[in-house]
């Protein structure tokens, strides 16, 4: 570009300082990664709710539903007759969460034990 080039474009003015936490909620928003974020805080908030990560083989979450295969029967009895209060747990997780976005009152509906 030549000089002349150069005075014609606009000028960037100085705008207002906006913080982190607003810019990172604005980028989650725009590049639509909420619902893939949201999957993964319930995952991290089974494993601190429950304590059966070393135990669990897979997640899976949709529709208000958290499916999770567990490798030893004896913890899949142990958490069958707490599912209800697990699910209750894991949304108060969430409604701590500062990365999750959503409301996460009745967020997790029920938990299926495989």
């Amino acid at each position: 570009m030549a000089y002349d080039d150069y005075k014609y474009m606009p000028r960037l003015g100085r705008k207002e300082a906006v913080g982190m936490d607003e810019l990172v909620s604005q980028f989650i928003r725009d590049m639509k990664l909420s619902s893939g974020l949201n999957k993964q805080r319930v995952y991290a908030a089974w494993d601190r709710v429950t304590g059966a990560a070393p135990y669990t083989l897979s997640k899976t979450f949709g529709k208000g539903v958290l499916y999770v295969t567990l490798s030893s029967s004896v913890i899949r009895s142990q958490l069958y007759f707490q599912r209800k209060e697990i699910a209750g747990r894991i949304n108060a997780a969430l409604a701590e969460d500062e990365l999750f976005t959503g409301e996460a009152a009745g967020f997790v509906k029920s938990v299926i034990l495989k």
